[in-house]
């Protein structure tokens, strides 16, 4: 199908950013109030703590013209990302970057003065004004830091070398992405290029020749650069390990979770509880083993559908009125501004020539929480569509709540209100199918979203936090050492009964999330925490849902473990995550009595 140029989507089908500014004038207005105004910020250079007044003014100015960037900022990306070839908006996308670096230059003396200063006096400021009390936490969060910042002289040093010390990502995403080729692979008679990105259809072919060949071209590519790969590993650790030294952190995992005020034992716990339940992934290897009818099951095999995909497509309308139907569960004022979503034009639906790919939900407190889609009419579009809605909805509530400096929630907690709906829509469509294949289908999906987000993210976390521990201990990260500590890990994770087949031992080199310094767990916690929060609505019916929604409304008012127990979370115990296993083991038991009937 020939992709339609963006004059020829109706209008209705495109979100409303109009609703940030009328025209591009309005746009310009506000620009130039904000090039004028920065320069307003060297005057409280060396005086932000001079006077409880002086802190406040600062503050409160530094809020509004951060408002201004940021509007800015959303109305110039999101119109280029809608239609990357229109030259008018890329060139406001690279005005408003410009802006944006000289706002942040201008801002550089802020937090070292702050954290130079004694905290003790900012809380008397505190006391002192009650307009100050709205930062509190803000400040709170900065002052955390202050034990872990060096001199000026030394931050200024690290500063410069802020480039070359992200180097090893750097290199990691250019050899990977642009560099590293695979070759072709022939598939009944067709010869077709082989890429990272395109893996997934061979990985997946319900012809078992087709998969084998598919994964040892894939790390049979690696394996070939397994020596530069291992020296960007083992330097990126480098990096993070003498960093949390200089800043008088124990490990780089502490330094890692510092920011979200999360203890390196709850990264510990997950690890802990998932190993100690490692049984039932083996069962669900043992049912796909049944289900594919193989003598052995072996890596190449656990990406293999156990049930063919349900030929359904459907209209945006009709995925739309699903979704609503689904979500009705969490209550009148939730589903009212779902509805906003959709009469309001918060989401750009459909796909057009030069239009940015994937999906998100994009905004901030001054803008609609706007949703970029490219549906198409699959399953997939409907879960996508339920997914962006949670986080778009989690940002009503929190703007809704909060004043602008706290109304911001964090990445820790991002990801379980979009989980959240995915959750609710899926066990939604299980329930309300009777057609066996279907609901195979739909078990099969919920499955794999349990083991690939709880199980494989945590062993990824288990595998990062081995290597640093290693590395701090004196050992020489080489790449057979790299090889052999992740296939052990491999062979922990897939059981007895599932042939680990050694070329495995170069998965690691594939996985970027190793350069994002211990962010992986917080998938694997995400989706526990939602997994909770979901049986909870099930079976407390409105107590549940009033829990769920007040957490939405925390936005960034609290750390995000404590934003969690809002809703009955608490990250330091293990029973959330055994549950989420437990939810797991019950559907794969659902899923083998259906298959089996």
């Amino acid at each position: 199908m020939k992709q339609r140029k963006r004059s020829e989507i109706a209008v209705k089908d495109t979100w409303d950013l109009e609703s940030i500014y009328k025209s591009v004038d309005d746009f310009n207005k506000d620009y130039r109030v904000l090039e004028q105004e920065i320069g307003e910020f060297s005057k409280y250079k060396g005086h932000l703590l001079d006077s409880a007044k002086t802190l406040l003014e600062f503050l409160e100015t530094s809020d509004k013209l951060e408002r201004i960037l940021y509007k800015l900022y959303y109305y110039a990306h999101l119109n280029f990302d809608v239609d990357t070839t229109n030259s008018k908006s890329l060139e406001l996308s690279e005005r408003v970057s410009r802006l944006m670096t000289t706002y942040s230059n201008a801002l550089t003396f802020v937090d070292p003065e702050l954290l130079h200063g004694d905290y003790n006096l900012v809380n008397s400021y505190i006391l002192e004004l009650d307009d100050l009390k709205k930062y509190k936490f803000n400040l709170e969060k900065l002052y955390r830091f202050k034990e872990h910042t060096l001199s000026e002289k030394e931050e200024s040093i690290l500063s410069t070398l802020g480039i070359s010390l992200s180097a090893p990502e750097s290199i990691y995403e250019s050899l990977t992405d642009s560099d590293l080729t695979f070759g072709h692979i022939t598939v009944d008679g067709e010869r077709h290029e082989f890429t990272e990105s395109n893996y997934s259809n061979f990985i997946e072919n319900d012809n078992r020749d087709v998969r084998k060949r598919a994964f040892k071209l894939l790390f049979k590519t690696y394996e070939k650069y397994s020596h530069t790969i291992a020296d960007t590993f083992r330097y990126n650790i480098e990096v993070q390990s003498r960093l949390a030294s200089l800043r008088h952190f124990s490990s780089s995992l502490e330094a890692s979770l510092y920011r979200d005020n999360i203890e390196t034992s709850v990264y510990n716990n997950l690890i802990k509880t998932v190993r100690n339940n490692l049984n039932v992934l083996y069962d669900y290897y043992d049912l796909k083993k049944e289900v594919l009818k193989l003598d052995e099951l072996h890596l190449y095999d656990i990406y293999a559908n156990m049930v063919s995909e349900v030929d359904k497509s459907y209209t945006f309308v009709e995925a739309k009125n699903i979704v609503l139907e689904a979500l009705s569960v969490l209550g009148d004022d939730y589903n009212k501004k779902l509805n906003m979503a959709f009469d309001n034009r918060y989401i750009d639906i459909y796909n057009n020539k030069g239009k940015r790919g994937g999906a998100y939900s994009s905004g901030f407190y001054d803008t609609n929480p706007f949703i970029l889609l490219n549906f198409e009419g699959k399953y997939n579009d409907v879960t996508t569509l339920a997914h962006e809605l949670g986080h778009s909805m989690h940002s009503l509530y929190s703007h809704e709540a909060n004043p602008y400096n706290t109304s911001s929630y964090e990445i820790f907690v991002a990801e379980v209100a979009s989980t959240v709906n995915e959750l609710i829509l899926i066990k939604y469509l299980i329930k309300k199918t009777n057609v066996k294949a279907e609901k195979l289908y739909l078990l099969n999906k919920l499955l794999e979203l349990y083991k690939g987000t709880i199980f494989r993210q945590t062993m990824f976390a288990e595998f990062e936090k081995n290597m640093a521990e290693s590395h701090e201990n004196g050992v020489v990260l080489t790449s057979d050492y790299l090889k052999d500590e992740y296939y052990k890990l491999v062979c922990d994770y897939f059981g007895p009964n599932v042939k680990c087949d050694r070329l495995i031992e170069n998965e690691w080199m594939r996985i970027p999330h190793f350069y994002y310094n211990f962010y992986v767990y917080k998938y694997a916690i995400g989706l526990s925490a939602a997994s909770k929060i979901v049986h909870d609505i099930e079976t407390l019916g409105d107590a549940g849902v009033k829990r769920y929604i007040e957490f939405l409304k925390t936005g960034g008012s609290m750390y995000p473990s404590e934003e969690l127990k809002v809703c009955d979370v608490d990250v330091s115990k293990s029973d959330f995550i055994k549950d989420a296993i437990k939810t797991f083991q019950d559907t794969i038991e659902e899923f083998r009595k259906i298959y089996r009937k």
